[in-house]
């Protein structure tokens, strides 16, 4: 018989385990890895008080003024908004915000409460970004990426009554290991495993989709420790459980609600997830207590210009002093989004204003719900994680702090992610998307209009300072990324749009180190 071959292997076990499962096996055979951050930059070599100037102060550009002024550089930054951090922000009570349009909203959440518009988990595996955080002394916290107990709903399955997310992959696995378990007994996939493996597997997904002993997923006890009871054991007398019924196959299958299982299996969001304490802000805010010194606010650069002896950098003041300024220095690190630095005046090379020019911004959309009261814990048992809906807003994150206090808590209430959700939401007010916030998350929760309080809602597009969530590379090799990251000139480009891990911090953090690495190389050694 046809022995197992990595192929047939991976795709097994991506068809029965998820994706996190295969990318763990990839992982072993070689065939991916996470971030490839290894430990602290090491800048050797006296730079001989070449001053660098860096335009922009989100992690990527405070990742360079950090190391850049620790290896004896004279650093100077430029940033647009009031303080650092660019998509590293944090909503908290009493911020005003006014996006591109001149709509303008004040979050008036209970004093404590925040939402995070931007970047709002951390991967364990995003080794640079969690090194930095242990460096800078900013206290994390278990962020819940997966909770069973929360929901998945669609409009057309079920009626359009929410399922918790327990019991549909549980039924989802039990019915597909019942299917596989059943071709293999048959003799179908003799071609893809030996006769050795066969028994094997069959245990395999006996233990996995808890089959009985004739190989068949079916209403008991055994099932019920996984997708719940119809009546919990108890304690004393009539303390028996009673098993749960199983959805019908066909319904499991139909429903489609099998698309949100695997979300959470891939290797970037494999348990367990971390994020700031007080809100993910408070990593900018940490980067800034070392270098914001070195930081100019309300900086709106308006050119950028280089020659063989350097850079120039015309910008204005737009925090209330007015007038024109110029910044000069032996080379620049640029980290402003290719979306921004497209509409700015500059002479840099063909090959990187071509690459500009040529990409997209993802459109992005958040929204965050303040509640008067917790129901989602009090009325539904859900303490953390995700709910998932076929509605426009995508999704519905509980927070991970504050479990069973009193009083007003906030959740997002929306996340659209590219596609005709976020160009939607990006055409209305925030108001509007506030409203059909709560119009789409009470089909989940319909405790949402009697509980509600207040909301914010950000969309990307029109945020000032980015005009989109992050860089859309659609053919790498096409729209020029080796040419975006070569120093060019006097000039080197950085940010998560110039990376591998976009839309994600890692992917500023290392695409920043990676920039000033070869920099410092080209002072120290010509």
């Amino acid at each position: 018989m046809t022995q197992f071959t990595r192929r047939s292997l991976l795709g097994m076990i991506g068809t029965a385990a998820g994706s996190s499962a295969m990318y763990y096996a990839m992982t072993a055979m070689g065939h991916a890895a996470p971030s490839d951050y290894t430990g602290p930059i090491k800048l050797d070599g006296d730079p001989q008080g070449t001053k660098v100037l860096i335009l922009g102060a989100g992690l990527a550009g405070l990742t360079a003024a950090l190391e850049l002024r620790a290896a004896g550089y004279e650093v100077e930054v430029l940033e647009y908004r009031e303080k650092a951090g660019g998509r590293c922000w944090t909503l908290h009570s009493g911020d005003e915000y006014t996006e591109l349009g001149g709509d303008r909203q004040t979050v008036d959440f209970a004093e404590g409460n925040y939402i995070n518009p931007g970047p709002w988990r951390i991967p364990h595996n995003h080794y640079a970004l969690m090194d930095y955080c242990k460096r800078l002394k900013v206290p994390l916290e278990p962020f819940v990426q997966t909770n069973y107990n929360a929901f998945v709903h669609r409009s057309d399955a079920f009626d359009g009554k929410p399922q918790r997310m327990g019991k549909i992959l549980t039924d989802y696995r039990g019915h597909v290991s019942e299917l596989l378990a059943k071709a293999v007994d048959q003799g179908k996939l003799d071609e893809e495993v030996s006769a050795e493996d066969r028994e094997l597997l069959i245990e395999s997904l006996r233990s996995f989709g808890v089959l009985n002993g004739d190989n068949a997923y079916v209403k008991s006890l055994e099932t019920s420790t996984y997708r719940g009871y119809e009546k919990q054991p108890g304690g004393g007398v009539g303390a028996a459980p009673i098993p749960s019924d199983l959805y019908d196959p066909q319904q499991v299958i139909q429903s489609q609600l099998w698309q949100y299982l695997a979300v959470h299996e891939t290797y970037e969001h494999w348990a367990p997830m971390f994020q700031p304490v007080g809100g993910m802000e408070e990593i900018a805010v940490a980067f800034a207590r070392e270098v914001g010194d070195v930081i100019t606010y309300n900086a709106k650069v308006v050119s950028l210009q280089q020659d063989d002896n350097g850079v120039t950098v015309t910008w204005e003041d737009i925090g209330g002093g007015g007038g024109t300024n110029t910044s000069t220095a032996d080379y620049c690190v640029c980290t402003i989004p290719f979306s921004i630095l497209g509409q700015i005046d500059h002479n840099l090379s063909a090959g990187l204003s071509s690459t500009i020019s040529s990409m997209f911004y993802n459109g992005s959309t958040k929204v965050g719900l303040e509640f008067k009261r917790r129901f989602w814990e009090q009325d539904d048992q859900i303490y953390g994680g995700i709910s998932y809906t076929d509605e426009a807003i995508t999704q519905i994150s509980y927070p991970s702090t504050g479990y069973q206090s009193d009083g007003p808590a906030v959740l997002l209430g929306a996340y659209t992610w590219r596609g005709a959700n976020s160009y939607k939401f990006n055409a209305m007010t925030p108001a509007e998307r506030i409203e059909w916030a709560l119009r789409m998350g009470e089909k989940i929760h319909p405790q949402y209009r009697e509980e509600f309080k207040a909301g914010v809602a950000v969309s990307w597009h029109k945020v000032p300072w980015v005009l989109g969530c992050s860089g859309i590379w659609e053919d790498r090799e096409a729209q020029g990324y080796d040419e975006a990251v070569k120093i060019d000139n006097r000039v080197v480009c950085a940010g998560e749009h110039l990376s591998y891990i976009p839309a994600w911090q890692e992917g500023a953090i290392l695409s920043s180190l990676d920039a000033i690495s070869r920099l410092h190389d080209k002072v120290i050694n010509g």
